[in-house]
């Protein structure tokens, strides 16, 4: 069983927050907690807000800059289908998964995880704009092969209303700097005009 945090907890809060914010909660819970408890039991107080910022802080360290998710979007845009279902089944089994293509279907790939399996629909991967439509058909193909979750990707912009029914039906959306740390670095940097 795998133990997720509320997306509006304060600690997920302050996980998608700047690394410093934590920080300085900590110290100032430290430092207030002085005139109440000894300062060895002070420090203690601050201890949970210091991880988080720590851990804020390794993930902000590691994600791809903003020169780097452009230039892989753009490198993406300019892909051949099949140079991006390459690219895309290498990032998948870098991360772990068992990739199976689906020839014919309305998505392209099954992965399988520790006992888990996701559908994956990418063929539209180009399209400026996602509505809710695309996820609806992979709901719907989630739910016929009874898989756990559907992930849908795109280089594109995700409409506000595609976004909320992918929360509310178990689809993980794949676009900005989750696809560019998805995408092979080299496939990622390639330029358009390669």
């Amino acid at each position: 069983m795998k133990l997720e945090m509320h997306q509006n907890s304060l600690f997920a809060i302050l996980l998608r927050s700047p690394w410093w914010i934590s920080i300085a909660i900590a110290a100032g819970l430290a430092a207030a907690s002085t005139f109440v408890v000894p300062i060895e039991y002070a420090l203690f107080v601050g201890l949970p807000f210091f991880v988080i910022g720590v851990v804020a802080a390794w993930r902000q360290l590691r994600a791809p800059s903003a020169a780097r998710v452009g230039a892989a979007l753009e490198a993406a845009r300019a892909m051949s289908w099949t140079e991006f279902a390459g690219a895309l089944e290498e990032g998948f089994r870098r991360q772990g998964y068992r990739v199976d293509r689906l020839e014919g279907a309305k998505v392209d790939f099954a992965l399988a995880k520790d006992g888990r399996t996701a559908l994956v629909s990418c063929k539209r991967w180009k399209v400026a704009r996602t509505g809710v439509e695309p996820l609806r058909e992979l709901d719907a193909a989630r739910r016929a092969r009874e898989a756990d979750e559907g992930i849908y990707v795109a280089a594109g912009e995700i409409t506000e209303q595609a976004l909320e029914f992918a929360q509310r039906n178990a689809i993980r959306v794949v676009h900005g700097a989750d696809l560019a740390k998805l995408l092979p670095r080299r496939a990622a940097s390639r330029s358009p005009a390669a």
